[in-house]
């Protein structure tokens, strides 16, 4: 067990604009719980003012600490470096960018009390586009699918996790993963916990679409080799199609005769095979790819300073 209660780790990424909104918040809640406390800052290579924006909180707010990396490592690993360094018994992850009210953590605070050991969050009345939304409902509940896991908002970031399932996730070395579906794999309790969503104040969302579709690639392939399973079921359904196809037009050449006609037809059925074809040569080089990333063993971020920590 840690020493401190509560470990609240926050990934940052050019948030100038919403840190100090946030500490004025954040602060007030976790003082209020009435037990020892960390905030810990992760700055993932912003490129504005966010970082000296967070040593002077160091200096401001007793249990604040900051880690400073060198580049761009993605919200993920600022996430696992901040797990590597956090004490509390109970951790709880949460954006910078207020979406997620900081008001919400005794909540969460008081499910792991309950003794579940990973308490998730479901977004009510979700405050972002309606691509966003249907894409989230899509992973969701193909995820859920392919995994086996029953989790119904992985796109939540306020979370909260017993320290026991912080020492798991710190033994994992992978170097792409998802959190939320990783520490599912560890949990004995699971549970989830409504909680509200706010739109986003000041700033952009750092998610392209590339990025979006790259994190989903992690959690589907990350966690389940359904999708090479199905694109085997696939093939061998086809094959199957195929022979009894080939098989009728033989038939039908000896009772018709040769002809020219669904010429066009036959083309757009090879181009949809085909199609499927690169579709799986796609998600089979997925999974390659991230086994040649495993196999070089480099890190999976390099942190350049810490502040506010007892070196």
């Amino acid at each position: 067990m840690g020493q401190t209660y509560l470990s609240v780790v926050v990934p940052v990424y050019n948030e100038e604009s919403n840190l100090r909104p946030l500490m004025e918040r954040l602060y007030p809640v976790v003082s209020q719980v009435g037990k020892s406390f960390e905030i810990i800052l992760t700055n993932d290579g912003s490129r504005d003012r966010s970082l000296e924006i967070m040593r002077e909180m160091v200096r401001d707010y007793p249990g604040v600490k900051v880690i400073e990396f060198n580049g761009n490592f993605g919200q993920h690993m600022a996430i696992l470096a901040a797990f590597e360094k956090a004490s509390g018994e109970i951790v709880v992850t949460l954006d910078a960018d207020l979406q997620n009210p900081p008001e919400e953590i005794p909540r969460l605070i008081a499910e792991v009390e309950k003794g579940h050991d990973v308490v998730g969050t479901i977004r009510l009345k979700r405050q972002d586009s309606p691509f966003r939304k249907i894409a989230s409902r899509i992973v969701n509940i193909t995820t859920n699918k392919m995994t086996g896991m029953r989790m119904n908002d992985y796109g939540c970031m306020l979370r909260a996790y017993h320290h026991d399932i912080i020492e798991n996730i710190n033994r994992c070395g992978e170097s792409t993963t998802f959190i939320p579906a990783l520490a599912q794999t560890f949990a004995s309790n699971p549970s989830e916990i409504e909680v509200a969503h706010a739109e986003r104040m000041v700033g952009e969302s750092k998610y392209s679409l590339y990025s979006l579709v790259r994190l989903n690639f992690d959690l589907m392939t990350g966690f389940s080799v359904v999708p090479l399973q199905l694109f085997a079921l696939f093939g061998i359904i086809t094959a199957l199609f195929s022979l009894v196809f080939a098989l009728f037009l033989m038939v039908r050449r000896f009772i018709i005769g040769s002809e020219v006609e669904g010429v066009f037809t036959l083309f757009a059925i090879l181009f949809f095979f085909v199609g499927i074809i690169i579709l799986g040569i796609g998600i089979v080089g997925e999974y390659v790819g991230r086994i040649y990333q495993e196999v070089r063993k480099r890190p999976r971020y390099v942190i350049r300073r810490t502040y506010g920590f007892d070196e």
